[in-house]
């Protein structure tokens, strides 16, 4: 299928790969991902590709060549292309779900990772975290065996989704997700977002661990604080940065 695409579609496919390399990348440099421990992927709705991380690639030899292209279903469009990130199934379920959502990360980052082995969501402490995320940063609940043994990483997919609509909440506004016992998740309209968003995470949850280290009674932000720094940022009448 890839070698009849048009010259249009061909150029629109080889830059969605060199984004998606160099959002891994960044991850890397960022010291969001040790050894393989991490991926990033970009969808293109319009076209029906997904471009994903390959499978345990390093990331100091890894080219954007090697991103691996499927259908919006995770169907490899090139059967000789690499094994695509194990958690790509993930990445499907969520892009199926979350439809503005055109870029995902998935990170093993230190911080990040140590509230969602505690098995808690990461409350907004103050106006760093709620310049990205409006309000807590959940944790899913834990897999049922049944889930991990019939499909695992599709269902780490399903417990996040179930997560967002129970507590009805807008994954463009929390856009980031810690998964129980695993690590987090972030996503934006376009992927070196979610990689910014990965970021951020990891920050925020340094500095709420912290926080509660040195107050373990520290409330919350209260909500016109939360309001007022999300909302400058986001929103028709944001007024961060420039225009």
């Amino acid at each position: 299928m890839l070698n009849k695409l048009t010259e249009r579609d061909a150029k629109v496919l080889s830059d969605m790969k060199q984004r998606v390399w160099q959002a891994n990348l960044a991850l890397a440099k960022a010291g969001l991902v040790v050894l393989t421990w991490g991926n990033a992927s970009e969808i293109n709705r319009e076209l029906g590709f997904i471009v994903i991380k390959p499978s345990g690639v390093p990331y100091e030899t890894m080219t954007a060549d090697q991103m691996v292209v499927t259908d919006l279903a995770g169907n490899l469009l090139d059967q000789d292309s690499l094994r695509p990130s194990s958690d790509l199934p993930t990445h499907v379920y969520l892009y199926q779900h979350f439809t503005e959502v055109n870029g995902i990360v998935h990170t093993h980052s230190k911080y990040a990772v140590m509230w969602a082995q505690s098995g808690r969501s990461i409350p907004p402490y103050g106006t760093t975290h709620a310049d990205t995320f409006y309000g807590p940063i959940p944790c899913t609940r834990q897999l049922t065996q049944s889930e991990v043994e019939a499909a695992y990483e599709r269902d780490t997919g399903k417990v996040i989704v179930e997560c967002f609509e129970k507590s009805d909440l807008d994954p463009l506004a929390v856009p980031g997700v810690l998964t129980i016992g695993h690590g987090p998740f972030t996503w934006a309209a376009t992927v070196s977002k979610a990689v910014e968003n990965a970021v951020v995470l990891d920050e925020v949850a340094h500095m709420a661990l912290f926080t509660e280290l040195l107050n373990n009674d520290r409330p919350v932000l209260p909500s016109y604080m939360l309001d007022k720094h999300y909302f400058r940022k986001h929103g028709a009448n944001a007024y961060y940065g420039q225009k």
